[in-house]
């Protein structure tokens, strides 16, 4: 059975309700993992995704800031919440599917938003760098993280790293800018190894090639230089590592009217 996932951190689905319509028009995945909803839980336009055919929703919102949510086609046994950093600051959702989406065995998706971290790249001087640094430690050590062999799990989301040289339009020049500084590449990269991640982007379109999700709106025009950032990003669990039919980036979702400064990532799954 293919199962396919999309993430995107759309920059308040209030605003984009109808990109994200246009996305799912595009797309169909049978989950859409969103990030950066800037929405509470109240005030989400479930109803408008109902129209479009995704009855089951899991959010963890709050009023203007973060925010995540996962809305479904199928519908799911349960969905969990983790904190990180001892703030409640909307930043991971999971759902497990099973017999009711009519899954053989179970599988876990988790869509998180890691902290971006501000601009200064120096946890002394920039608390919001500080929490990035911690949060991702915390994800190497969470438990739920690390799924054990034959467990089939998904994570997805915004997690605010471009990880390799040729995630950023420029190594040399981004490597004081955070988002690519070796801290934080570190982090990320031993949070993957911990949890043995497969890291799908890489797995599909393998070093040296470029990959990017992510464009400045302080480019008036994004496509001259394509100085992006590969920000967004899906993993598996082993077990799911050989089930992978499709993996795609949406690119031309950047020069959308009124755009997220991410675009939609999806992978699909034979499930």
């Amino acid at each position: 059975m293919p199962f396919t996932v999309t993430t995107w951190n759309i920059n308040s689905v209030r605003l984009r309700i109808e990109l994200a319509a246009k996305l799912i028009e595009a797309v169909r995945p049978d989950v859409l993992c969103l990030q950066e909803t800037k929405c509470p839980d109240d005030a989400f336009p479930a109803k408008r995704f109902k129209q479009l055919g995704y009855e089951h929703i899991a959010l963890n919102g709050q009023k203007g800031y973060h925010g995540v949510a996962i809305v479904s086609k199928l519908p799911f046994e349960s969905s969990d919440i983790q904190t990180f950093c001892g703030k409640i600051d909307s930043r991971h959702i999971s759902v497990a599917f099973g017999a009711k989406a009519g899954m053989s065995e179970p599988l876990v998706l988790h869509n998180f938003y890691v902290p971006a971290g501000g601009d200064i790249p120096d946890p002394a001087l920039n608390p919001k760098f500080e929490h990035k640094l911690s949060f991702l430690d915390e994800m190497k050590t969470c438990e739920a993280l690390h799924p054990k062999p034959g467990d089939r799990h998904i994570l997805v989301g915004d997690l605010n790293v471009a990880p390799y040289e040729n995630d950023v339009w420029s190594h040399k020049q981004l490597l004081k800018v955070v988002s690519h500084t070796p801290i934080e590449c570190e982090k990320l990269i031993n949070v993957q190894a911990e949890g043995n991640w497969i890291d799908i982007a890489r797995q599909r379109i393998p070093e040296p090639e470029k990959i990017y999700t992510w464009w400045s709106y302080r480019a008036a025009d994004w496509t001259v230089g394509d100085r992006g950032r590969r920000l967004d990003h899906i993993w598996t669990s082993q077990a799911l590592g050989e089930r992978i039919i499709d993996f795609t980036i949406m690119r031309d979702a950047r020069s959308w009217e009124r755009p997220s400064d991410h675009v939609p990532v999806t992978a699909t799954f034979d499930t």
